[in-house]
């Protein structure tokens, strides 16, 4: 009977047509689920806009956004140690719209030296890391020295500005590594801060200065052009990039040992059931072989936390270390 055989027709397109929209629908829902918002995103950045913290945000931003069909909006917020950016992040409300970009020191570091208004073990938490930074040993071109032993024989008879040591900020590894071999060394060095390292790298090369201990990032372009020499590494095995390089470990100073990781962290009032969502996009987006291949391009390693979690406990860690580090080697802001 042709009206049958034209309902049963009927009837079973419209059964594939349920089914190919569960099926897409099903397809669709994992993805929902992970884009935690609807709304765009603000990612708060403690560091001027063009620094290397920056760019990696604004790499790390392009992802997330490309996983949540959403904008993310950088946001910079400079200054006090970190403190800016961590109020701005504490005082938005705790639903997944505003998270942080930042580098472990300003939770790690910059309160044990620093007067800051944040508690880093109660108003932040961490999600998940996107790289590691190493840190080097760098020396300005005048100073008449190729490794460690020959730079602690002329620190000790220099005089006046040359007998000094630039950090990218006071609080940080950058000052801690110049206090740390200062004191095993027995040298009289003055620490000079800065507010970044392209202020302190621009004296290093004009000799203003004579040694930093550095991020690779910053530090390499101006090591390959002969604009500053590097001494050694502070990490516990020698740089991919830097293979001739040996670590301060080699050349005897194995305290000296030191790497930041950057990523993402939250307020603490956010909820712990939203915090696994947004680590879930934001691993993923880390993750992808673009974004790695980028951050290898501005000297990054890359690297993901196993969980908001084991980041929290790496962090708690890490300050403790340093902790002892500041007490053990009396470091303090300069007078």
């Amino acid at each position: 009977m042709p009206g049958t055989k034209d309902n049963l027709m009927i009837d079973f397109l419209a059964g594939v047509s349920r089914r190919s929209l569960l099926i897409a629908a099903l397809a669709a829902a994992p993805l929902a689920a992970q884009a935690w918002t609807t709304k765009p995103v603000h990612l708060v950045v403690p560091a001027p806009a063009g620094g290397t913290q920056d760019v990696v945000a604004r790499i790390l931003s392009e992802a997330i956004a490309a996983e949540i069909g959403q904008p993310v909006i950088v946001d910079n917020k400079p200054g006090a140690g970190g403190t800016i950016g961590l109020q701005a992040l504490n005082s938005a409300a705790p639903d997944g719209q505003t998270l942080m970009f930042t580098a472990s020191n300003v939770l790690t570091e910059v309160p044990l030296v620093l007067k800051t208004r944040f508690d880093p073990a109660k108003d932040v938490k961490p999600i998940t890391m996107a790289a590691r930074a190493s840190m080097v040993l760098v020396a300005a071109p005048g100073v008449p020295a190729a490794n460690v032993k020959e730079l602690v024989a002329y620190l000790k008879t220099a005089t006046g500005q040359a007998k000094s040591c630039a950090s990218y900020s006071p609080g940080t590894s950058s000052h801690y590594a110049c206090m740390i071999f200062a004191k095993q060394a027995g040298l009289d060095l003055q620490h000079i801060p800065f507010a970044g390292s392209p202020p302190a790298l621009q004296n290093l090369m004009g000799n203003q200065v004579s040694i930093m201990f550095d991020g690779l990032a910053t530090s390499l372009p101006q090591i390959k052009a002969g604009k500053i020499k590097v001494l050694g590494v502070a990490a516990k095995t020698r740089l991919a990039q830097l293979p001739d390089v040996p670590t301060l470990a080699e050349q005897g100073y194995p305290d000296i040992d030191f790497s930041n990781w950057v990523g993402v962290i939250a307020s603490s009032k956010v909820p712990d059931a939203l915090i696994q969502k947004i680590n879930a996009v934001v691993t993923k987006a880390a993750s992808t072989p673009a974004v790695r291949e980028k951050l290898l391009a501005h000297d990054f390693i890359p690297a993901v936390s196993a969980s908001p979690a084991a980041l929290a406990k790496d962090t708690r860690l890490e300050y403790e270390r340093n902790a002892q580090i500041v007490k053990s080697y009396d470091i303090k802001l300069n007078p």
